[in-house]
Protein backbone atom coordinates (compact mmCIF):
# COMPACT_ATOMS: atom_id res chain seq x y z
CA UNK A 1 0.00 0.00 0.00
CA UNK A 2 1.17 3.56 -0.78
CA UNK A 3 1.23 5.53 2.58
CA UNK A 4 1.92 9.02 3.19
CA UNK A 5 1.84 10.27 6.68
CA UNK A 6 0.80 14.13 6.26
CA UNK A 7 2.56 17.05 8.45
CA UNK A 8 0.09 19.50 9.96
CA UNK A 9 2.90 22.23 11.75
CA UNK A 10 1.02 24.80 8.98
CA UNK A 11 -2.47 24.15 9.80
CA UNK A 12 -1.94 24.45 13.66
CA UNK A 13 -0.68 27.93 13.14
CA UNK A 14 -3.60 29.07 12.07
CA UNK A 15 -6.09 27.63 14.67
CA UNK A 16 -3.18 28.50 17.55
CA UNK A 17 -4.08 32.03 16.81
CA UNK A 18 -8.01 31.71 16.23
CA UNK A 19 -8.14 29.77 19.16
CA UNK A 20 -6.64 32.70 20.96
CA UNK A 21 -9.69 34.42 20.41
CA UNK A 22 -12.92 35.06 22.59
CA UNK A 23 -15.31 32.49 22.58
CA UNK A 24 -18.21 34.02 20.56
CA UNK A 25 -20.79 35.38 22.84
CA UNK A 26 -24.75 33.83 22.70
CA UNK A 27 -27.23 33.32 25.23
CA UNK A 28 -25.57 30.52 26.74
CA UNK A 29 -21.68 31.06 26.21
CA UNK A 30 -22.04 34.28 27.67
CA UNK A 31 -22.11 32.75 30.84
CA UNK A 32 -18.59 30.91 30.27
CA UNK A 33 -15.41 32.48 30.57
CA UNK A 34 -14.18 34.41 27.89
CA UNK A 35 -10.97 32.64 27.56
CA UNK A 36 -8.45 31.08 24.98
CA UNK A 37 -8.77 28.13 26.60
CA UNK A 38 -9.30 24.52 24.42
CA UNK A 39 -10.84 22.88 28.06
CA UNK A 40 -13.23 24.49 30.17
CA UNK A 41 -14.21 22.91 33.24
CA UNK A 42 -17.93 22.86 34.80
CA UNK A 43 -18.31 22.18 38.97
CA UNK A 44 -21.08 22.04 41.63
CA UNK A 45 -21.44 21.27 45.13
CA UNK A 46 -22.86 17.44 45.36
CA UNK A 47 -22.94 16.63 48.95
CA UNK A 48 -26.52 15.72 48.73
CA UNK A 49 -25.71 13.23 45.78
CA UNK A 50 -28.42 14.91 43.74
CA UNK A 51 -26.30 15.22 40.57
CA UNK A 52 -25.56 11.39 39.36
CA UNK A 53 -24.23 9.79 36.50
CA UNK A 54 -27.59 8.18 35.71
CA UNK A 55 -28.72 12.04 36.07
CA UNK A 56 -25.54 13.25 33.67
CA UNK A 57 -26.44 10.88 31.03
CA UNK A 58 -29.77 11.79 30.68
CA UNK A 59 -29.32 16.09 30.39
CA UNK A 60 -27.17 14.82 27.31
CA UNK A 61 -29.72 12.42 26.04
CA UNK A 62 -32.41 15.48 26.59
CA UNK A 63 -30.32 17.60 24.43
CA UNK A 64 -29.56 15.62 20.92
CA UNK A 65 -26.98 13.47 22.03
CA UNK A 66 -26.42 9.44 22.28
CA UNK A 67 -24.21 7.74 25.21
CA UNK A 68 -21.34 6.81 22.85
CA UNK A 69 -19.25 5.09 26.09
CA UNK A 70 -19.38 6.08 30.07
CA UNK A 71 -16.43 4.08 31.51
CA UNK A 72 -15.41 3.88 35.27
CA UNK A 73 -11.77 4.21 35.02
CA UNK A 74 -11.30 3.29 39.04
CA UNK A 75 -12.56 -0.12 37.80
CA UNK A 76 -10.28 -0.27 35.27
CA UNK A 77 -7.13 1.30 37.21
CA UNK A 78 -7.66 -1.11 40.25
CA UNK A 79 -7.70 -3.89 37.91
CA UNK A 80 -4.76 -3.42 36.21
CA UNK A 81 -2.79 -1.24 39.08
CA UNK A 82 -4.35 -1.68 42.03
CA UNK A 83 -4.89 1.81 42.21
CA UNK A 84 -8.19 4.03 41.65
CA UNK A 85 -8.75 5.53 45.00
CA UNK A 86 -7.26 9.11 43.95
CA UNK A 87 -11.28 9.72 43.31
CA UNK A 88 -14.21 8.89 44.75
CA UNK A 89 -15.40 8.88 41.09
CA UNK A 90 -13.80 9.20 37.88
CA UNK A 91 -15.56 8.67 34.72
CA UNK A 92 -14.52 9.41 30.77
CA UNK A 93 -17.63 9.88 29.41
CA UNK A 94 -17.93 9.88 25.50
CA UNK A 95 -20.95 11.84 24.12
CA UNK A 96 -22.19 11.74 19.83
CA UNK A 97 -24.52 13.86 18.05
CA UNK A 98 -25.26 12.47 15.20
CA UNK A 99 -27.55 14.71 13.59
CA UNK A 100 -24.72 18.06 14.18
CA UNK A 101 -21.89 16.23 13.44
CA UNK A 102 -23.08 14.61 9.99
CA UNK A 103 -23.88 18.04 8.90
CA UNK A 104 -20.53 19.95 9.91
CA UNK A 105 -18.87 16.43 8.28
CA UNK A 106 -20.67 17.38 5.06
CA UNK A 107 -18.00 19.96 4.55
CA UNK A 108 -15.24 19.46 7.41
CA UNK A 109 -14.58 15.75 7.19
CA UNK A 110 -12.31 16.29 10.28
CA UNK A 111 -14.64 16.66 12.43
CA UNK A 112 -14.49 13.05 13.05
CA UNK A 113 -11.79 14.09 15.37
CA UNK A 114 -14.36 15.04 17.45
CA UNK A 115 -16.87 12.18 16.83
CA UNK A 116 -17.90 11.33 19.76
CA UNK A 117 -16.66 13.97 22.33
CA UNK A 118 -14.65 12.81 25.01
CA UNK A 119 -15.33 14.57 28.63
CA UNK A 120 -14.08 13.42 32.23
CA UNK A 121 -16.94 13.43 35.28
CA UNK A 122 -14.46 13.54 38.79
CA UNK A 123 -15.22 14.24 42.39
CA UNK A 124 -12.25 13.97 44.68
CA UNK A 125 -14.41 12.96 47.71
CA UNK A 126 -18.31 13.19 46.55
CA UNK A 127 -18.97 16.71 47.81
CA UNK A 128 -17.63 18.70 44.80
CA UNK A 129 -17.99 17.12 41.47
CA UNK A 130 -16.81 18.12 37.88
CA UNK A 131 -17.28 17.47 34.29
CA UNK A 132 -14.33 18.84 31.55
CA UNK A 133 -15.38 19.01 28.05
CA UNK A 134 -13.75 21.11 25.17
CA UNK A 135 -14.43 24.93 24.29
CA UNK A 136 -15.94 26.33 21.34
CA UNK A 137 -12.06 27.30 20.38
CA UNK A 138 -11.00 24.02 21.41
CA UNK A 139 -13.56 22.43 18.98
CA UNK A 140 -12.67 24.95 16.21
CA UNK A 141 -9.04 24.65 16.86
CA UNK A 142 -8.37 20.71 16.96
CA UNK A 143 -11.25 19.90 14.09
CA UNK A 144 -10.73 22.75 11.62
CA UNK A 145 -14.15 24.53 11.99
CA UNK A 146 -14.36 28.00 11.87
CA UNK A 147 -15.51 29.52 15.23
CA UNK A 148 -18.51 31.19 13.79
CA UNK A 149 -19.91 27.79 12.16
CA UNK A 150 -23.75 28.02 12.48
CA UNK A 151 -23.66 24.11 13.40
CA UNK A 152 -20.10 23.46 15.49
CA UNK A 153 -21.73 26.96 17.43
CA UNK A 154 -25.42 24.79 17.86
CA UNK A 155 -23.05 21.89 18.70
CA UNK A 156 -21.72 24.11 21.81
CA UNK A 157 -24.40 25.44 23.41
CA UNK A 158 -26.38 22.15 22.65
CA UNK A 159 -23.01 20.97 25.43
CA UNK A 160 -23.63 24.10 27.61
CA UNK A 161 -27.56 23.41 28.09
CA UNK A 162 -26.80 19.46 28.64
CA UNK A 163 -23.71 20.68 31.35
CA UNK A 164 -26.85 23.23 33.21
CA UNK A 165 -29.23 20.33 33.30
CA UNK A 166 -27.05 18.04 34.87
CA UNK A 167 -25.64 20.20 37.15
CA UNK A 168 -28.40 22.60 38.21
CA UNK A 169 -25.95 25.01 40.46
CA UNK A 170 -23.26 24.41 38.95
CA UNK A 171 -20.46 27.16 37.41
CA UNK A 172 -17.61 27.23 34.99
CA UNK A 173 -14.19 27.36 37.06
CA UNK A 174 -11.72 30.03 36.69
CA UNK A 175 -8.78 28.83 34.86
CA UNK A 176 -5.49 29.91 34.60
CA UNK A 177 -3.42 27.65 31.69
CA UNK A 178 -0.62 29.07 29.72
CA UNK A 179 -0.78 28.77 26.02
CA UNK A 180 2.36 26.97 24.78
CA UNK A 181 3.74 26.06 21.81
CA UNK A 182 3.61 22.16 21.50
CA UNK A 183 6.90 20.05 20.38
CA UNK A 184 5.16 17.88 18.34
CA UNK A 185 1.90 17.61 15.79
CA UNK A 186 -1.87 18.29 17.20
CA UNK A 187 -2.90 15.91 14.59
CA UNK A 188 -1.82 12.70 13.11
CA UNK A 189 -2.53 12.05 10.02
CA UNK A 190 -2.46 9.27 7.65
CA UNK A 191 -3.49 9.01 3.88
CA UNK A 192 -3.05 5.48 1.74
CA UNK A 193 -4.29 3.59 -0.82
CA UNK A 194 -6.46 0.61 0.58
CA UNK A 195 -5.59 -2.64 -1.12
CA UNK A 196 -8.81 -4.29 -2.66
CA UNK A 197 -8.76 -7.72 -3.40
CA UNK A 198 -12.23 -7.85 -2.76
CA UNK A 199 -13.43 -5.14 -6.03
CA UNK A 200 -15.81 -4.43 -3.04
CA UNK A 201 -14.90 -1.34 -0.85
CA UNK A 202 -16.98 -2.47 2.54
CA UNK A 203 -14.91 -5.93 2.52
CA UNK A 204 -11.72 -4.13 2.19
CA UNK A 205 -11.98 -1.62 4.61
CA UNK A 206 -13.40 -4.68 6.94
CA UNK A 207 -10.43 -6.69 6.16
CA UNK A 208 -8.57 -3.80 7.24
CA UNK A 209 -10.00 -2.30 9.96
CA UNK A 210 -9.51 -6.65 11.18
CA UNK A 211 -5.72 -6.43 11.01
CA UNK A 212 -5.43 -2.26 12.39
CA UNK A 213 -7.36 -3.61 15.85
CA UNK A 214 -5.47 -6.51 16.37
CA UNK A 215 -2.22 -4.58 16.12
CA UNK A 216 -2.94 -1.51 17.99
CA UNK A 217 -4.21 -4.19 20.35
CA UNK A 218 -1.88 -5.95 20.84
CA UNK A 219 0.07 -2.56 21.59
CA UNK A 220 -1.66 -2.48 24.45
CA UNK A 221 -4.55 0.08 23.23
CA UNK A 222 -7.84 -0.37 24.04
CA UNK A 223 -10.71 0.14 21.51
CA UNK A 224 -12.93 2.37 23.64
CA UNK A 225 -15.85 2.69 21.32
CA UNK A 226 -16.58 2.27 18.00
CA UNK A 227 -19.30 4.83 15.87
CA UNK A 228 -20.40 3.60 12.75
CA UNK A 229 -20.95 7.56 11.19
CA UNK A 230 -21.79 6.16 7.58
CA UNK A 231 -25.27 5.74 8.98
CA UNK A 232 -25.71 8.57 10.29
CA UNK A 233 -24.29 10.48 7.00
CA UNK A 234 -26.46 8.76 5.03
CA UNK A 235 -29.63 8.96 7.00
CA UNK A 236 -28.90 12.74 6.86
CA UNK A 237 -28.60 13.20 2.93
CA UNK A 238 -24.69 13.55 2.93
CA UNK A 239 -23.65 11.53 0.18
CA UNK A 240 -19.94 12.59 -0.59
CA UNK A 241 -18.42 9.42 1.30
CA UNK A 242 -17.84 5.75 0.58
CA UNK A 243 -17.48 5.05 4.49
CA UNK A 244 -16.66 7.02 7.77
CA UNK A 245 -15.93 5.27 10.89
CA UNK A 246 -15.54 6.88 14.06
CA UNK A 247 -13.09 4.93 16.83
CA UNK A 248 -12.31 5.86 20.89
CA UNK A 249 -8.87 4.71 21.62
CA UNK A 250 -7.39 3.86 24.99
CA UNK A 251 -4.47 3.30 26.99
CA UNK A 252 -4.61 2.75 30.62
CA UNK A 253 -1.06 3.69 31.25
CA UNK A 254 -1.36 6.76 29.75
CA UNK A 255 -4.76 7.99 31.58
CA UNK A 256 -3.68 5.88 35.16
CA UNK A 257 -0.66 8.51 35.95
CA UNK A 258 -1.89 11.55 34.57
CA UNK A 259 -5.77 11.97 35.52
CA UNK A 260 -4.03 11.95 39.47
CA UNK A 261 -2.89 15.80 38.85
CA UNK A 262 -4.62 16.43 35.29
CA UNK A 263 -8.55 14.44 35.62
CA UNK A 264 -10.06 17.52 33.38
CA UNK A 265 -7.61 16.29 30.39
CA UNK A 266 -10.71 13.59 30.41
CA UNK A 267 -11.60 16.21 27.42
CA UNK A 268 -9.59 14.67 24.94
CA UNK A 269 -9.42 10.78 26.08
CA UNK A 270 -10.15 8.51 24.66
CA UNK A 271 -8.71 9.72 21.79
CA UNK A 272 -10.76 10.02 18.80
CA UNK A 273 -9.55 8.60 15.44
CA UNK A 274 -11.59 8.94 12.12
CA UNK A 275 -11.27 6.85 9.04
CA UNK A 276 -12.90 7.88 5.88
CA UNK A 277 -12.62 7.46 1.99
CA UNK A 278 -14.50 9.91 -0.18
CA UNK A 279 -16.16 9.37 -3.85
CA UNK A 280 -13.66 11.41 -4.93
CA UNK A 281 -10.75 10.62 -3.56
CA UNK A 282 -8.15 7.36 -4.03
CA UNK A 283 -7.00 7.64 -0.58
CA UNK A 284 -8.36 6.64 2.62
CA UNK A 285 -7.54 8.95 5.09
CA UNK A 286 -7.09 8.68 9.06
CA UNK A 287 -6.15 10.58 11.46
CA UNK A 288 -6.28 11.17 15.27
CA UNK A 289 -5.73 14.18 17.80
CA UNK A 290 -2.68 13.59 19.51
CA UNK A 291 -1.23 13.60 23.20
CA UNK A 292 0.50 16.97 22.75
CA UNK A 293 -3.16 18.37 22.72
CA UNK A 294 -3.03 17.36 26.33
CA UNK A 295 0.26 18.96 26.84
CA UNK A 296 -0.64 22.13 25.18
CA UNK A 297 -4.13 22.79 26.87
CA UNK A 298 -3.75 21.80 30.15
CA UNK A 299 -0.06 22.33 30.91
CA UNK A 300 1.39 19.18 31.86
CA UNK A 301 4.75 19.22 32.38
CA UNK A 302 6.01 16.43 35.05
CA UNK A 303 7.99 13.69 34.21
CA UNK A 304 5.54 10.92 35.65
CA UNK A 305 2.74 12.48 32.99
CA UNK A 306 4.85 13.28 30.18
CA UNK A 307 6.48 10.05 29.75
CA UNK A 308 3.64 7.59 29.58
CA UNK A 309 2.30 10.60 26.54
CA UNK A 310 4.76 10.80 24.40
CA UNK A 311 5.54 7.14 24.50
CA UNK A 312 1.83 6.36 24.17
CA UNK A 313 1.79 8.63 20.92
CA UNK A 314 5.39 7.58 19.12
CA UNK A 315 4.11 4.00 19.78
CA UNK A 316 0.07 4.32 18.41
CA UNK A 317 1.79 6.12 15.10
CA UNK A 318 4.31 3.45 14.90
CA UNK A 319 1.53 0.92 15.26
CA UNK A 320 -0.88 2.64 12.30
CA UNK A 321 1.81 3.23 10.03
CA UNK A 322 3.12 -0.59 10.37
CA UNK A 323 -0.62 -1.56 9.21
CA UNK A 324 0.01 0.39 5.81
CA UNK A 325 3.26 -0.06 4.42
Amino acid sequence: MKKTVLGVFALFLVFFLSGCQKESPTPLAQQEQNTPHDIRIFSANNSDGAITIKGIEKAFEANGFTIAGNNNMNLSFEARFGGGKDYEIYRLLFVYNPKITAKILKDYPEFGLLAPLSTSVYSKDGSKISISSLSLSGMSRISGVPMNNPDLITLHESMTKALREAFPKGAFEALAYKIIRPEGELVTRFAFEMENDFDDIDEAKYAYQEIMEGEIESAGFVVAGFIPIMDDLVANGVENYEFYDGYSLCKLEVIYPVHKKYPEVGAFAPCTMYMYKKKDEALTRMGYSSVYNWIKSTNIDDDESLDPLIDAQNLLESTIDSTIE
